[in-house]
């Protein structure tokens, strides 16, 4: 067997793989034996299957997959041998497929484009300064969030009259397109947060009801989308989609939620008891909250800017043509249009992974077993403390993060992260940062673009 790589230029090349009969020989033969083992057809015995018959029945399926199993392992070990740094997976050059015949095979040749990483060194820290954007955590903000705390634990009381953020509990009943009920419509009593209507003439029509008021209101206006619409009308999602007709809306009760006091009873059921005794420490720990809850988004801003600043720099060049190739081969849903449209994004992606691996490796940075398992219980109980739920005992979170870690896309996934931290704290050790403290609308502002 022979294989040999020919450069098209340094990010693209041609992989040739030759193949005699003697590579294949020895294993296609074995596996006709076990087929004949196995094998059973009407008139022979079990394992008695003259091998001719195999041969003609099974023998170009069987020797295809031995020469891909040849294939897959020589191209594998040629790129691993030789420290080849590839993007994607080898393609094969359709126009030069070997045309086989499966009945009298004899040698074979194939040839695969590959795409060739860009080689690049990295200076650091250099001449780089960078913005860490961080939103001021001051007395309005803690405020707003110890009164989101109290509405979060508070309860709900009748009043007479619906004020803005007040709930209605209402009847909604089928109209026709003259206004007029429809006897086998839908019939449903659900509930509006006026809070959340944005459609501002429907919210005036329905501050300050009462018990028993009616109204004809078109549900889209007065719901957040198909699904929510869905309930509130007591309808299907398909049926919500489509549906244009007004409705009757009786309202039945008009609740507020009234805040729980801000005192230790509450501090109690946040904190647990006894962690904190007074309103300042209240404030202190809603502070030190909210500071944990930016920390990911302070982070994000930054990475995009670190980002964003290195590829533009480097200036890197990547086997274009070829990706877009790839990426429409291994993914089935894939268009073209839609490749050409989302490409750009995807090598910014693909220039950040190469500049991460370049550090990882420049840095010797690893990750062991055991952090790779703490990392995943604090991601479980964080995720347990997210919905309320209790933080089960070390031993049972253990054995659930040794669950997710046994899934191994699920393994990677966390495994990436914690190189990605790591890449991150290395970065914001050695780079000039200056942190830019702003205020919380304008912070959440840049967070909502990179999303965009």
């Amino acid at each position: 067997m022979e294989v040999s790589i020919k450069n098209i230029d340094a990010l693209n090349a041609v992989l040739t793989v030759k193949i005699s009969n003697d590579d294949y020989k020895s294993s296609y033969d074995s596996s006709l034996k076990n087929y004949r083992k196995q094998m059973q057809l009407p008139g022979f015995r079990k394992g008695h299957v003259p091998t001719s018959i195999i041969k003609k029945k099974y023998g170009p399926s069987i020797l295809a997959e031995e020469i891909d199993k040849i294939l897959n392992k020589s191209i594998y070990d040629h790129i691993t041998e030789n420290k080849l740094n590839i993007l994607g997976n080898p393609l094969p050059i359709e126009e030069e497929k070997t045309q086989v015949d499966w009945n009298n095979p004899s040698d074979f040749e194939f040839k695969y484009e590959l795409g060739i990483a860009p080689e690049f060194t990295l200076d650091l820290p250099g001449r780089y300064k960078f913005t860490r954007y961080q939103p001021k955590v001051d007395e309005s903000l803690i405020n707003k969030q110890s009164d989101d705390y109290g509405r979060r634990y508070g309860k709900l009381i009748n009043v007479e009259k619906a004020g803005d953020r007040d709930m209605i509990l209402g009847n909604f009943k089928e109209l026709d397109e003259s206004g007029n009920i429809v006897e086998e419509g839908f019939n449903h009593s659900s509930t509006i947060s006026l809070e959340f209507i944005n459609d501002k003439k429907s919210k005036k029509k329905l501050l300050g009801c009462k018990a028993k008021d009616t109204f004809i209101v078109d549900p889209t206006k007065i719901s957040r989308g198909e699904a929510d619409m869905a309930a509130m009308l007591g309808i299907d999602k398909e049926r919500a989609s489509v549906y244009k007709r007004e409705v009757l809306l009786t309202v039945n009760e008009v609740k507020t939620l009234e805040p729980a006091n801000l005192d230790v009873a509450l501090f109690d059921k946040i904190y647990g008891p006894g962690e904190v005794k007074s309103i300042e420490e209240f404030k202190n720990k809603v502070k030190e909250d909210l500071n944990k809850i930016f920390t990911p988004d302070i982070d994000r801003l930054l990475k995009n800017e670190i980002s964003k600043t290195l590829i533009k720099k480097l200036r890197l060049k990547l086997p274009d043509q070829f990706l877009k190739k790839w990426i429409l081969s291994s993914n089935k849903k894939a268009k073209q249009e839609d490749i050409d449209k989302e490409y750009d994004s995807y090598s910014d992606g693909l220039k950040w992974q190469l500049i991460e691996n370049f550090i990882i490796k420049n840095q010797n940075i690893k990750v062991t077993s055991d952090e790779l398992l703490k990392f995943t219980m604090e991601l479980m109980g964080n995720q347990y403390a997210q919905y309320g739920m209790m933080i089960p005992e070390e031993e049972e979170l253990k054995k659930t993060a040794e669950k997710v870690l046994a899934n191994k896309d699920e393994g990677r996934k966390i495994n990436d992260m914690i190189y990605d931290t790591k890449v991150m704290d290395y970065l914001k050790n050695i780079l000039k940062i200056n942190d830019k403290f702003i205020n919380h609308e304008d912070f959440t502002k840049k967070v909502a673009e990179l999303t965009q």
